[in-house]
């Protein structure tokens, strides 16, 4: 069997013992095994930002890759853990929301609760699932272990019910999703949408106090200091300053909104 691909993605950080615990479970398990790590900086308990990040990196690895995600508020409670069959891909994690943006983008081949404790630690800590569960899990199955070994199919997995664009009064009304490391505002517009509700017009978008024209290609379009809308590399509109930080420049956060609308004719 060819070496298997392992992600990890968390809100640990890298200060404490967590992730290297992870890999510590999995690699005992599978020391032929290539462990990737996608991100331990989430912000803690942000299963939203969670969600968006795994969507726009699951697809970049090779097909049949295992995504073992950890972002888990509700970790000693009656939440259920996952594995996830979609795209020719595998995740991991708790049900609560994480992999809502894959299946957007993805057939569901299949959702399987975490029930089987041959699979787990010998001891499960009520506070430390990433380790004693869904890490051996993730082992287990780079092993050859067949999903349906884990536990029974199930149909109710949690969606998160983000915000969605809405249309009043020939406006589009969006709001700030995430906010990348270089003070990139991303919102909830979508490439398509926008397309469709500008039908080949000017937009005309109103985020925090200013007003911006048009959208450029590419961030080398954009003046210095000044804020502009492009669609970025998620397939979504957002607010950038060319070689400067939008977010600190517009005083703006998750959760703000934005306002679009088609220039009129003059």
């Amino acid at each position: 069997m060819k070496p298997s691909i392992i992600t990890l993605l968390t809100d640990f950080g890298t200060r404490d013992h967590y992730v290297a615990s992870m890999k510590g479970v999995i690699l005992t398990l599978n020391p032929r095994c290539t462990l990737v790590d996608m991100t331990h900086q989430v912000t803690p308990h942000d299963v939203e930002e969670a969600a968006f990040l795994l969507a726009n990196s699951y697809s970049c690895f090779p097909k049949g890759t295992i995504h073992l995600c950890v972002v888990d508020p509700g970790v000693g409670s009656p939440r259920r853990a996952i594995l996830m069959m979609a795209g020719d891909y595998f995740f991991v994690g708790p049900d609560n929301g994480l992999f809502t943006l894959v299946a957007w983008r993805e057939k569901i081949e299949g959702v399987i609760a975490l029930t089987h404790p041959r699979f787990f630690l010998p001891s499960v800590s009520a506070t430390f699932h990433g380790r004693d569960i869904f890490a051996p899990v993730a082992a287990h199955l780079s092993l050859g272990v067949k999903p349906q070994a884990f536990g029974s199919r199930m149909e109710d997995w949690v969606k998160l019910r983000g915000p969605q664009p809405t249309r009043r009064e020939e406006k589009l009304l969006g709001e700030i999703i995430h906010i990348d490391a270089f003070g990139n505002l991303i919102t909830n517009v979508r490439e398509q949408g926008l397309s469709e509700f500008i039908r080949g017009g000017s937009p005309v978008i109103r985020v925090g106090r200013r007003t911006l024209r048009g959208i450029r290609k590419g961030y080398w379009e954009g003046k210095t200091s000044e804020p502009m809308a492009l669609i970025g590399s998620s397939g979504f509109l957002e607010i950038s300053i060319r070689g400067g930080n939008a977010q600190k420049a517009l005083r703006l956060k998750k959760g703000d909104k934005i306002q679009i609308a088609i220039e009129k004719g003059r």
